[in-house]
Protein backbone atom coordinates (compact mmCIF):
# COMPACT_ATOMS: atom_id res chain seq x y z
CA UNK A 1 0.00 0.00 0.00
CA UNK A 2 1.21 3.52 -1.14
CA UNK A 3 -0.06 7.15 0.65
CA UNK A 4 0.45 9.71 -2.06
CA UNK A 5 0.87 7.67 -5.08
CA UNK A 6 0.40 10.06 -7.65
CA UNK A 7 3.68 11.77 -6.69
CA UNK A 8 6.93 11.77 -8.15
CA UNK A 9 8.00 9.13 -5.45
CA UNK A 10 4.93 7.13 -5.88
CA UNK A 11 4.37 6.35 -9.64
CA UNK A 12 8.14 5.39 -9.54
CA UNK A 13 7.54 3.06 -6.35
CA UNK A 14 4.47 1.82 -8.12
CA UNK A 15 6.03 0.26 -11.39
CA UNK A 16 9.09 -0.97 -9.35
CA UNK A 17 7.08 -2.76 -6.74
CA UNK A 18 4.94 -4.04 -9.85
CA UNK A 19 8.15 -5.24 -11.73
CA UNK A 20 8.45 -7.22 -8.52
CA UNK A 21 5.59 -9.19 -8.52
CA UNK A 22 3.51 -6.83 -6.12
CA UNK A 23 -0.19 -5.95 -6.04
CA UNK A 24 0.05 -2.69 -5.27
CA UNK A 25 -2.54 -0.65 -3.39
CA UNK A 26 -2.49 3.21 -4.12
CA UNK A 27 -4.16 5.65 -1.87
CA UNK A 28 -5.62 8.92 -3.14
CA UNK A 29 -7.61 11.61 -1.72
CA UNK A 30 -11.21 12.89 -3.06
CA UNK A 31 -10.63 16.21 -4.67
CA UNK A 32 -12.65 18.21 -7.71
CA UNK A 33 -9.44 18.07 -9.80
CA UNK A 34 -8.19 14.67 -10.56
CA UNK A 35 -4.30 14.48 -11.08
CA UNK A 36 -3.03 11.05 -12.24
CA UNK A 37 -0.75 12.21 -14.64
CA UNK A 38 2.12 10.38 -12.98
CA UNK A 39 0.17 7.41 -12.71
CA UNK A 40 -2.13 6.79 -15.67
CA UNK A 41 0.05 4.71 -17.33
CA UNK A 42 -0.45 2.19 -14.62
CA UNK A 43 -4.52 2.24 -14.31
CA UNK A 44 -6.00 -0.86 -15.66
CA UNK A 45 -3.24 -3.14 -14.92
CA UNK A 46 -4.22 -6.19 -13.08
CA UNK A 47 -1.93 -5.73 -9.98
CA UNK A 48 -2.92 -1.94 -9.95
CA UNK A 49 -5.64 -1.12 -7.40
CA UNK A 50 -6.81 2.62 -6.44
CA UNK A 51 -8.39 3.59 -3.14
CA UNK A 52 -9.56 6.62 -1.46
CA UNK A 53 -8.72 7.86 1.39
CA UNK A 54 -6.56 11.04 3.61
CA UNK A 55 -4.18 11.10 5.75
CA UNK A 56 -6.45 13.71 7.34
CA UNK A 57 -9.46 11.31 7.68
CA UNK A 58 -8.31 8.78 10.47
CA UNK A 59 -11.22 6.28 9.61
CA UNK A 60 -10.49 6.87 5.70
CA UNK A 61 -6.83 4.99 6.48
CA UNK A 62 -8.33 2.23 9.03
CA UNK A 63 -11.04 1.28 6.31
CA UNK A 64 -8.18 1.04 3.39
CA UNK A 65 -5.67 -0.52 5.71
CA UNK A 66 -8.58 -3.09 7.32
CA UNK A 67 -9.49 -3.63 3.47
CA UNK A 68 -6.26 -4.37 1.67
CA UNK A 69 -4.53 -6.07 4.76
CA UNK A 70 -1.07 -4.64 3.09
CA UNK A 71 2.58 -6.22 3.93
CA UNK A 72 4.05 -3.05 3.03
CA UNK A 73 2.95 0.03 4.11
CA UNK A 74 4.86 3.11 2.08
CA UNK A 75 3.74 6.66 3.57
CA UNK A 76 4.67 8.70 1.01
CA UNK A 77 2.00 11.29 1.28
CA UNK A 78 3.40 14.70 2.42
CA UNK A 79 2.70 18.53 2.24
CA UNK A 80 6.48 18.45 0.81
CA UNK A 81 6.97 21.95 -0.18
CA UNK A 82 9.28 23.95 2.19
CA UNK A 83 8.16 26.97 1.42
CA UNK A 84 4.35 26.36 1.90
CA UNK A 85 4.82 24.63 5.09
CA UNK A 86 5.63 28.67 5.95
CA UNK A 87 2.18 29.89 4.25
CA UNK A 88 0.05 26.92 5.81
CA UNK A 89 1.89 25.54 8.80
CA UNK A 90 -1.27 23.92 10.51
CA UNK A 91 -2.05 21.84 7.56
CA UNK A 92 1.69 20.86 6.85
CA UNK A 93 1.73 19.56 10.56
CA UNK A 94 -1.95 18.03 10.48
CA UNK A 95 -0.62 15.85 7.25
CA UNK A 96 3.70 15.68 7.92
CA UNK A 97 3.65 14.62 11.51
CA UNK A 98 -0.54 13.52 12.95
CA UNK A 99 -1.40 11.86 9.68
CA UNK A 100 2.27 9.73 9.82
CA UNK A 101 0.40 8.23 13.78
CA UNK A 102 -2.83 7.80 12.02
CA UNK A 103 -1.02 5.28 9.67
CA UNK A 104 0.81 3.49 12.42
CA UNK A 105 -2.63 3.71 14.65
CA UNK A 106 -4.70 2.17 11.56
CA UNK A 107 -1.82 -0.80 11.50
CA UNK A 108 -2.77 -1.37 15.25
CA UNK A 109 -6.28 -1.14 14.80
CA UNK A 110 -6.47 -3.87 12.21
CA UNK A 111 -4.13 -6.17 13.84
CA UNK A 112 -1.47 -6.16 11.85
CA UNK A 113 1.74 -4.73 13.74
CA UNK A 114 3.40 -8.29 13.55
CA UNK A 115 2.89 -8.43 9.52
CA UNK A 116 2.54 -5.31 8.35
CA UNK A 117 5.97 -3.60 7.59
CA UNK A 118 5.80 0.26 7.14
CA UNK A 119 8.43 2.87 5.70
CA UNK A 120 7.89 6.69 6.46
CA UNK A 121 9.43 8.99 3.95
CA UNK A 122 11.61 11.65 6.25
CA UNK A 123 13.55 13.89 4.90
CA UNK A 124 17.43 15.66 4.67
CA UNK A 125 15.35 19.08 6.16
CA UNK A 126 15.78 17.49 9.78
CA UNK A 127 19.11 18.24 9.81
CA UNK A 128 18.20 21.99 8.92
CA UNK A 129 20.68 24.22 10.80
CA UNK A 130 23.25 21.49 10.36
CA UNK A 131 25.67 20.70 13.20
CA UNK A 132 27.99 18.87 10.95
CA UNK A 133 28.99 17.76 7.34
CA UNK A 134 27.80 15.71 5.90
CA UNK A 135 25.50 13.96 7.81
CA UNK A 136 24.47 10.27 8.45
CA UNK A 137 22.35 8.68 11.15
CA UNK A 138 23.79 10.43 13.99
CA UNK A 139 23.57 13.65 12.84
CA UNK A 140 21.83 15.55 15.22
CA UNK A 141 18.53 17.26 14.04
CA UNK A 142 17.86 20.97 13.62
CA UNK A 143 14.63 21.46 12.44
CA UNK A 144 14.20 24.93 10.36
CA UNK A 145 11.12 25.05 8.84
CA UNK A 146 7.48 24.37 9.86
CA UNK A 147 8.00 21.24 7.47
CA UNK A 148 10.88 20.04 8.89
CA UNK A 149 9.01 20.46 12.23
CA UNK A 150 6.52 18.46 11.73
CA UNK A 151 8.68 15.63 9.55
CA UNK A 152 10.60 15.64 12.94
CA UNK A 153 7.42 14.47 15.05
CA UNK A 154 6.61 11.69 11.97
CA UNK A 155 10.15 10.25 12.64
CA UNK A 156 10.63 9.89 16.02
CA UNK A 157 6.80 8.46 16.25
CA UNK A 158 7.87 5.67 13.63
CA UNK A 159 10.55 5.09 16.28
CA UNK A 160 8.31 5.32 19.15
CA UNK A 161 6.04 3.18 17.60
CA UNK A 162 9.11 0.46 16.87
CA UNK A 163 10.39 0.24 20.22
CA UNK A 164 7.11 0.47 22.61
CA UNK A 165 4.95 -2.26 19.69
CA UNK A 166 7.39 -4.32 18.24
CA UNK A 167 6.46 -2.77 14.98
CA UNK A 168 8.51 -3.21 11.81
CA UNK A 169 8.57 0.44 11.15
CA UNK A 170 11.54 2.40 9.79
CA UNK A 171 12.08 5.70 8.28
CA UNK A 172 14.52 6.42 5.12
CA UNK A 173 16.23 10.12 5.54
CA UNK A 174 15.71 11.05 1.76
CA UNK A 175 18.25 14.08 0.58
CA UNK A 176 17.33 15.94 -2.56
CA UNK A 177 15.46 13.39 -5.13
CA UNK A 178 14.42 14.78 -8.36
CA UNK A 179 13.06 13.41 -11.81
CA UNK A 180 11.47 14.48 -14.97
CA UNK A 181 8.21 14.06 -12.81
CA UNK A 182 8.68 16.51 -10.17
CA UNK A 183 6.47 19.07 -9.33
CA UNK A 184 6.85 22.03 -11.35
CA UNK A 185 6.97 24.39 -8.06
CA UNK A 186 10.02 23.06 -6.50
CA UNK A 187 13.25 24.70 -7.56
CA UNK A 188 15.31 22.34 -9.95
CA UNK A 189 12.06 21.66 -12.12
CA UNK A 190 11.79 25.52 -12.17
CA UNK A 191 15.17 25.55 -13.19
CA UNK A 192 14.94 22.90 -16.32
CA UNK A 193 11.52 24.04 -17.31
CA UNK A 194 13.08 27.60 -17.42
CA UNK A 195 15.82 26.91 -19.47
CA UNK A 196 13.38 24.88 -21.78
CA UNK A 197 11.31 28.21 -22.32
CA UNK A 198 14.40 30.29 -22.51
CA UNK A 199 15.82 28.35 -25.22
CA UNK A 200 12.93 28.37 -27.08
CA UNK A 201 11.59 32.22 -26.84
CA UNK A 202 9.11 31.60 -24.61
CA UNK A 203 10.36 32.95 -21.51
CA UNK A 204 12.98 36.25 -20.77
CA UNK A 205 14.86 35.42 -17.49
CA UNK A 206 14.07 33.11 -14.60
CA UNK A 207 14.17 34.54 -11.17
CA UNK A 208 15.39 32.34 -8.04
CA UNK A 209 16.47 32.86 -4.97
CA UNK A 210 19.53 31.63 -2.79
CA UNK A 211 22.31 30.41 -5.56
CA UNK A 212 24.75 29.62 -2.19
CA UNK A 213 22.75 26.66 -1.46
CA UNK A 214 24.01 23.54 -1.25
CA UNK A 215 21.92 20.22 -1.70
CA UNK A 216 22.80 16.53 -2.35
CA UNK A 217 20.57 15.86 -5.32
CA UNK A 218 20.20 12.36 -6.49
CA UNK A 219 17.38 10.46 -9.04
CA UNK A 220 13.95 9.44 -7.65
CA UNK A 221 13.85 6.81 -9.54
CA UNK A 222 16.70 5.17 -7.49
CA UNK A 223 15.37 6.22 -4.46
CA UNK A 224 12.58 4.06 -4.37
CA UNK A 225 14.93 0.94 -4.79
CA UNK A 226 16.12 1.84 -1.40
CA UNK A 227 13.00 2.28 0.04
CA UNK A 228 12.33 -1.01 -0.82
CA UNK A 229 14.92 -2.67 0.52
CA UNK A 230 14.83 -0.87 3.94
CA UNK A 231 11.69 -2.72 4.10
CA UNK A 232 13.58 -6.28 3.44
CA UNK A 233 15.99 -6.15 5.88
CA UNK A 234 16.39 -8.44 8.65
CA UNK A 235 15.97 -5.74 11.16
CA UNK A 236 13.94 -2.03 10.99
CA UNK A 237 16.53 0.29 11.05
CA UNK A 238 16.37 4.04 9.87
CA UNK A 239 18.72 4.84 6.90
CA UNK A 240 20.15 8.33 5.27
CA UNK A 241 19.42 8.51 1.42
CA UNK A 242 21.53 10.48 -0.44
CA UNK A 243 24.53 10.32 -2.90
CA UNK A 244 27.37 11.63 -1.02
CA UNK A 245 28.00 14.66 -3.74
CA UNK A 246 27.06 17.78 -3.08
CA UNK A 247 26.30 20.96 -5.92
CA UNK A 248 25.24 24.82 -5.45
CA UNK A 249 21.61 25.88 -7.10
CA UNK A 250 23.76 27.69 -9.35
CA UNK A 251 26.09 25.21 -10.46
CA UNK A 252 22.05 23.47 -11.58
CA UNK A 253 21.63 26.55 -13.20
CA UNK A 254 24.47 26.30 -14.60
CA UNK A 255 24.12 22.94 -16.21
CA UNK A 256 20.59 22.90 -17.07
CA UNK A 257 21.71 26.05 -19.40
CA UNK A 258 24.56 24.05 -20.71
CA UNK A 259 22.33 21.10 -22.15
CA UNK A 260 20.11 23.85 -24.02
CA UNK A 261 22.56 25.35 -25.67
CA UNK A 262 23.32 28.13 -23.16
CA UNK A 263 26.53 29.07 -21.68
CA UNK A 264 25.97 31.44 -18.65
CA UNK A 265 28.43 34.33 -16.65
CA UNK A 266 27.50 35.11 -13.12
CA UNK A 267 28.32 38.63 -11.85
CA UNK A 268 27.67 40.23 -8.94
CA UNK A 269 26.51 39.23 -5.35
CA UNK A 270 23.78 38.24 -3.25
CA UNK A 271 20.52 40.06 -4.49
CA UNK A 272 22.44 41.26 -6.65
CA UNK A 273 23.84 38.21 -8.22
CA UNK A 274 22.91 37.69 -12.34
CA UNK A 275 23.35 34.97 -15.32
CA UNK A 276 24.54 36.91 -18.37
CA UNK A 277 24.78 34.92 -21.67
CA UNK A 278 28.18 34.74 -22.99
CA UNK A 279 27.36 32.09 -25.33
CA UNK A 280 24.17 30.39 -27.39
CA UNK A 281 21.44 32.08 -29.41
CA UNK A 282 22.47 35.62 -30.93
CA UNK A 283 19.25 37.12 -29.68
CA UNK A 284 20.21 35.93 -26.19
CA UNK A 285 23.87 37.07 -26.12
CA UNK A 286 24.76 39.34 -23.10
CA UNK A 287 21.24 39.74 -21.83
CA UNK A 288 20.34 38.73 -18.11
CA UNK A 289 18.70 35.70 -18.45
CA UNK A 290 19.20 34.84 -14.85
CA UNK A 291 18.29 37.35 -11.52
CA UNK A 292 17.67 36.90 -7.85
CA UNK A 293 14.48 37.79 -5.93
CA UNK A 294 13.82 38.36 -2.75
CA UNK A 295 10.55 37.20 -2.89
CA UNK A 296 12.04 33.32 -3.80
CA UNK A 297 14.22 33.63 0.08
CA UNK A 298 12.32 31.78 3.02
CA UNK A 299 12.24 33.29 6.78
CA UNK A 300 14.80 30.68 7.53
CA UNK A 301 16.73 28.81 5.04
CA UNK A 302 18.45 25.78 5.11
CA UNK A 303 21.84 26.23 3.09
CA UNK A 304 24.51 22.85 3.37
CA UNK A 305 22.44 19.68 3.17
CA UNK A 306 25.07 16.77 2.52
CA UNK A 307 24.53 13.30 3.08
CA UNK A 308 26.19 10.41 3.95
CA UNK A 309 24.99 6.92 2.40
CA UNK A 310 27.49 5.21 3.67
CA UNK A 311 25.04 2.58 6.00
CA UNK A 312 22.30 2.26 3.24
CA UNK A 313 25.49 1.13 1.44
CA UNK A 314 27.12 -1.27 3.58
CA UNK A 315 23.59 -2.97 5.00
CA UNK A 316 21.93 -2.56 1.83
CA UNK A 317 23.75 -2.90 -0.89
CA UNK A 318 22.45 0.20 -2.68
CA UNK A 319 24.31 1.89 -5.24
CA UNK A 320 23.65 5.72 -4.71
CA UNK A 321 25.75 6.63 -8.20
CA UNK A 322 23.69 4.46 -10.49
CA UNK A 323 22.95 8.35 -12.18
CA UNK A 324 25.08 10.93 -11.68
CA UNK A 325 24.02 14.52 -10.48
CA UNK A 326 25.18 15.53 -14.43
CA UNK A 327 23.04 12.89 -15.60
CA UNK A 328 19.76 13.75 -13.93
CA UNK A 329 19.84 17.55 -14.72
CA UNK A 330 20.36 16.07 -18.60
CA UNK A 331 17.60 13.73 -18.37
CA UNK A 332 14.85 16.83 -16.88
CA UNK A 333 15.81 19.36 -19.27
CA UNK A 334 15.60 16.69 -22.13
CA UNK A 335 12.02 15.96 -20.92
CA UNK A 336 11.40 19.76 -20.66
CA UNK A 337 12.43 20.69 -23.80
CA UNK A 338 10.50 18.38 -25.56
CA UNK A 339 7.68 19.32 -23.16
CA UNK A 340 7.97 22.82 -24.05
CA UNK A 341 7.50 22.38 -27.51
CA UNK A 342 5.12 20.28 -27.25
CA UNK A 343 2.99 23.14 -25.59
CA UNK A 344 4.30 25.68 -28.23
CA UNK A 345 2.93 23.37 -31.01
CA UNK A 346 -0.57 22.81 -29.39
CA UNK A 347 -0.54 26.79 -28.89
CA UNK A 348 0.02 27.46 -32.64
CA UNK A 349 -2.37 25.21 -33.35
CA UNK A 350 -4.88 26.70 -31.17
CA UNK A 351 -3.87 29.70 -32.59
CA UNK A 352 -4.28 28.59 -35.89
CA UNK A 353 -8.08 27.30 -35.27
CA UNK A 354 -9.10 30.74 -34.03
CA UNK A 355 -8.35 32.34 -36.54
CA UNK A 356 -9.53 30.02 -39.33
CA UNK A 357 -12.92 29.82 -37.09
CA UNK A 358 -12.75 33.96 -37.38
CA UNK A 359 -12.35 34.11 -40.80
CA UNK A 360 -14.93 31.55 -41.44
CA UNK A 361 -12.08 28.47 -42.80
CA UNK A 362 -13.72 26.26 -40.57
CA UNK A 363 -16.95 25.60 -38.08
Amino acid sequence: MITGVTGQDGSYLSEFLLEKGYEVHGIIRRSSVDFRERIAHLEGKPHFHLHFADLGDSMSIVKVVDKVRPDEIYNLAAQSHVQVSFDSPEFTADVDATGVLRVLEAVRACHLEKTCRIYQASTSELYGKVEEVPQNENTPFHPYSPYAVAKLYGFWIVKEYREAYDMFCCSGILFNHESERRGETFVTRKITLAAARIAQGLQDCLYLGNLDSLRDWGYAKDYVECMWLILQNDQPEDFVIATGVQHSVREFTELAFHHVGIELKFEGKGIDEKGICVKGPEKLLGKTLVAVSKDFYRPTDVVNLWGDPTKAKAKLGWNPSKTSFEQLVKLMVDADMAKVASEGAAAHVRINLAEYLEKGIVK
